[in-house]
């Protein structure tokens, strides 16, 4: 879902049959996993996120999670993930040491990745000045800890705008739309939100009975429920 020039709505993978049903429905942008996620369908890893990316096509992203600690063996994997997936695909790496500099090293041969686990704006900072191409900071998971994760967003787009860096906010962790509105507003550049979260953008009661009052007044004039015979 495009706001605006790099705006995007990354749908958290849950389930795959619901990868489908969403990608009919709603402009999303792409799909974002990580291995708690993937482990639930336990299914052969990559023929999983291969069947993902037929439903996603060549456009959409897929943000895929490294599970390895150590630098060396994080770049190993993001190229292995690389090599076996076609289309637009994201490296997912927590932002610890080892991270950071698998970052920086998966930068300097042109893969893509997205900081994850990110929890203060330095977190962020560090992550693009290494070369991140997204930060994830992880909204509802800041404010469960008594900090106020709308207020990390804010200034993580603010630090990050100051650096000149191309590195966009993709916000995550929410527990509910009015959280999403919020970092939407104060400039970030996406969000990645589960199905349910989703589905609530447009669960508006009076939206069905505006609706239903529409067609009843057609049909007790016109006796059809469509203007196309």
């Amino acid at each position: 879902m495009r706001g605006g020039e790099g705006n995007k709505t990354i749908y958290r993978f849950c389930k795959y049959k619901k990868i489908r049903q969403i990608s009919e429905y709603y402009p999303i942008d792409g799909v974002t996993t990580n291995p708690s996620i993937i482990v639930k369908e336990e299914r052969p890893f990559i023929p999983l996120l291969k069947e993902i990316q037929c439903v996603l096509g060549d456009e959409k992203i897929l943000f895929v999670q490294t599970i390895a600690q150590k630098a060396e063996k994080i770049v190993k994997e993001a190229i292995y993930i690389r090599d076996f997936l076609s289309g637009n695909v994201v490296i997912k790496i927590p932002v610890t040491k080892e991270g950071i500099k698998a970052i920086r090293k998966l930068s300097l041969i042109g893969v893509q990745t997205l900081a994850t686990t990110v929890y203060t704006p330095l977190n962020a900072y560090l992550a693009a000045k290494a070369g991140a191409s997204y930060v994830a900071p992880y909204v509802n998971r800041i404010d469960n800890l008594t900090g106020n994760g709308v207020q990390v967003v804010k200034n993580i787009v603010e630090v990050l705008s100051k650096e000149y860096t191309n590195c966009k906010v993709l916000a995550a962790s929410f527990k509910n739309t009015q959280q999403i509105l919020d970092v939407s507003l104060i400039g970030s550049h996406g969000v990645t939100a589960s199905p349910d979260i989703i589905d609530e953008f447009l669960n508006i009661p009076t939206i069905e009975a505006n609706v239903n009052q529409f067609r009843k007044e057609w049909f007790d004039l016109y006796g059809s429920e469509t203007f196309i015979e």
